[in-house]
């Protein structure tokens, strides 16, 4: 797997923007990265210093479209932290 292919999007919420002031930033990653792979990517992607990655998977909810229930697919969410005085840069304008 390649290194660019393990990080999908960030994810930009209310409650991971109050994560950032303590150094955590929440990704969706690929369903079959391991927590090494997130933290190269996000070390190259970013040029930061990761110190710690949680991994943590999404079930998807069911859903109703008329008379079809259908369900949202499963994801997998990374929140990585970073080490004291690293920032990522695309976060802070949000």
């Amino acid at each position: 797997m390649q290194i660019f292919d393990v990080l999908r999007k960030p994810l930009i919420t209310e409650k991971n923007a109050r994560l950032q002031a303590t150094g955590k930033y929440a990704f969706e990653v690929a369903a079959e990265a391991t927590k090494p792979q997130i933290k190269t990517a996000v070390e190259a992607a970013y040029k930061v210093t990761v110190t710690g990655v949680n991994v943590i998977m999404v079930k998807g909810k069911m859903k109703r479209m008329g008379r079809g229930l259908f369900r949202t697919p499963d994801w997998k969410k990374a929140l990585v932290t970073l080490k004291a005085g690293d920032k990522i840069e695309l976060f802070e304008g949000v």
